[in-house]
């Protein structure tokens, strides 16, 4: 009960951002779509620049997000091939690239503060490059196949500043380059944002859901049996074999990746759909069933993982 009602705390602010969007564009007739240009190609890359910058960077530290960045784009790909023969047109792409990642990010974080040793946080939050760049490069490409031809799709994806501003954030780690403390500081600030403006585009993609038949009851089991079972199973299976055979990481780097694994649908999910224009609508009602139903499945999860 505790766990429960110190994740509920946790998630309530972020109903209250989801609120708060929805009431901006039914109500003040907000722009939803330069809200998600803001986050895409501002916020993101000065974030993920300055957690490159900032971790320490070791094997086992740089394994976490290659190995999550791998499993995204080996999942999207298959996700893909047999979503194809569900859907013929670009739900096939929204629901590979949907699935294949999670909100690591604006709840994630705040699950690894409870749950993991300071020195664990910086490890999860270092591993949440591996979304952002999934996100932003093998999904962007997935969902932009959608409604655009291979090279159209390539060429979107190099555009992207936030590939950019990775290269640059490792080329700053990797020379030792300090970067002056005022905009160490400003960073925090930048995190803030993201979250509460990512929360709040989730919500304004709910705008006008029944009248677009944004609810799509097989979408949304597909996706919540993807993100809930084939998720946790897949990372349950790397630690038991690691844990039989390699003996790589340790127990604490264990919980890191399975907290990894159970968060819902990302948000960010909403601000690329919105983007490409590859249903929106659809992509925020199922992002926000999904994230109602981790207020009771994270808790339950890591009691039986502990």
């Amino acid at each position: 009960m505790t766990v429960f009602l110190t994740l509920l705390g946790k998630i309530i602010p972020l109903y209250l951002s989801i609120i708060l969007g929805t009431f901006s564009t039914a109500i003040l007739k907000c722009d939803k779509e330069t809200v998600a240009k803001i986050l895409l190609f501002l916020l993101a890359p000065l974030i993920i620049f300055n957690a490159t910058v900032n971790v320490k960077l070791d094997l086992s530290v740089i394994f976490l997000p290659t190995y999550f960045f791998l499993l995204s784009t080996v999942l999207a790909f298959t996700i893909l091939f047999f979503a194809k023969k569900v859907y013929n047109d670009n739900t096939a792409n929204l629901l590979a690239f949907s699935t294949a990642t999670g909100n690591t990010g604006n709840l994630g974080i705040p699950l690894a503060i409870i749950f993991l040793e300071p020195h664990l946080v910086d490890v999860f939050i270092f591993t949440v490059l591996a979304s952002l760049l999934y996100q932003n490069s093998v999904g962007y490409y997935i969902t932009a196949k959608g409604n655009f031809s291979t090279m159209q799709s390539i060429k979107k994806v190099i555009k992207l500043p936030v590939l950019h501003a990775f290269i640059l954030g490792l080329i700053v780690n990797l020379n030792d380059i300090q970067i002056p403390q005022m905009f160490a500081d400003y960073s925090a600030y930048l995190k803030g944002a993201y979250a509460i403006l990512g929360m709040m585009l989730l919500g304004m993609g709910l705008e006008k859901v029944k009248s677009d038949n944004s609810i799509d009851i097989k979408f949304i089991s597909l996706a919540l049996f993807i993100k809930f079972i084939i998720w946790p199973l897949t990372t349950i299976i790397f630690m038991i074999v690691d844990k039989t055979f390699f003996h790589f990481l340790n127990d604490g780097f264990y919980l890191v990746m399975f907290i990894f694994s159970i968060v819902p649908l990302a948000g960010n999910t909403v601000t690329v759909a919105t983007i490409l224009d590859v249903k929106p609508q659809k992509m925020s009602i199922t992002v926000f069933i999904s994230t109602l139903v981790s207020l009771f499945y994270i808790p339950f999860m890591l009691y039986l993982f502990n």
